[in-house]
């Protein structure tokens, strides 16, 4: 199956498991992003990508310009390593790494989890691009993808699903960032934009491929 194969099916298994009173609360949260169109706010094609230093999963700050691809880089944003359709999409990033490489593209994920919760991240999903912590959603909140959860999403996250976002993102925002995919050329112009208020779709991967052919 391909990455959009395989979230569907892992949005089916989850229906299928979560209680319905759950699923009201958390459909109902997605629902209002969508009306809300908040995804419209974010950077688009044509526009320039921001520099940033952000910290490695090793506490190495690292800066847009030194970890670039030749050609083309692409930029991930994932919720946390507690989200399993961002861990599916990462483990589908890092099969395609090779071939990313070939076309002149790094592959760069971004998380507003710290660097040690990202260290097991990557080390879970055997990841060897670079993820990044984006501390507060600094660079989220630049590219225009940061919302708060409503306070019955974070309640349910909290007691149904034990995820401790505070204890992951060391803060208490309750701020996430929209699941989105950039590509940028050489010149850190975006070429390509996937931002979705529906946390369980990714960018598709050929999609990213013919882009990066492009270019």
């Amino acid at each position: 199956m391909n990455l959009t194969e395989t979230l569907e099916a892992r949005v089916a298994l989850g229906r299928n498991k979560i209680p319905t009173t759950i699923l009201e609360i958390m459909d109902s949260a997605t629902e209002r992003l969508i009306d809300k169109q908040i995804s419209k706010k974010a950077l688009s094609e044509g526009s320039t990508f921001p520099s940033f230093n952000l910290s490695n999963i090793n506490g190495k700050e690292l800066t847009l310009e030194e970890i670039k691809g030749s050609k083309a880089t692409i930029i991930s944003f994932y919720r946390g390593g507690w989200c399993p359709y961002c861990n599916i999409e990462l483990q589908a990033l890092e099969k395609e790494l090779a071939s990313f490489k070939t076309l002149g593209a790094s592959l760069i994920a971004i998380t507003p989890e710290t660097p040690d919760n990202s260290l097991t991240t990557a080390e879970k999903n055997e990841i060897t691009f670079e993820v990044l912590s984006d501390i507060n959603n600094g660079l989220g909140k630049e590219v225009g993808l940061v919302f708060e959860l409503s306070k019955d999403l974070q309640k349910v996250y909290a007691e149904k699903f034990n995820i401790d976002l505070e204890k992951h993102n060391q803060n208490t925002s309750g701020e996430l960032p929209m699941a989105a995919t950039y590509v940028i050329d050489d010149r850190n112009v975006i070429k390509y934009a996937f931002v979705t208020e529906d946390y369980t779709k990714r960018a598709a991967i050929n999609e990213i491929k013919e882009v990066l052919k492009k270019l």
